[in-house]
Parts: structure tokens; C-alpha cells; sequence
């Protein structure tokens, strides 16, 4: 049986635009909110996981070129 491919961060940052969106009107019942509450939950811990993936793979490469700096925010 062929492993389903797992949702890119593009895909659940939109999905979780569109959970946020729902509760915001504030229209779902008491279930289905605390149903898309708890999908949103697990989307942002995904979408979070996957940044983390990305900065440390951005570090190891920068690394690697001597060129290794703290990010800084700016301004």
C-alpha cells in the first residue's frame, strides 16, 4: 500500500488561514469549533515543525560556507 504524501507548509498555512477564518464569525457550533480548533492546533504544530526543519537546514548550509550568522530581526 503506497505511504499518502504528507501536506506541504504552503498547503497547511492555507488550510489554517481558512480554520481561523470559520472560528472567527463565530458561527460553528460548540463541537465543530473545538474540532477545527484541534485541526488548527495540529496544523500550526506541523507548519512549526517544518520551519524549525528549514532553519536548521539553512544553518548547517551557512555553516558549511563559513558564513554562519544569528538571525536578526529587522526593524
Amino acid at each position: 500500500m503506497p505511504k499518502l504524501k504528507e501536506p506541504n507548509f504552503e498547503t497547511n498555512l492555507k488550510r489554517l488561514e481558512q480554520i481561523v477564518e470559520q472560528l472567527e464569525t463565530k458561527e460553528a457550533p460548540l463541537e465543530a469549533s473545538l474540532g477545527l480548533f484541534e485541526e488548527g492546533i495540529q496544523l500550526a504544530r506541523a507548519c512549526q515543525q517544518k520551519l524549525e526543519q528549514a532553519k536548521k537546514k539553512v544553518e548547517v548550509l551557512l555553516k558549511d560556507s563559513g558564513a554562519l550568522k544569528p538571525f536578526e530581526e529587522q526593524s
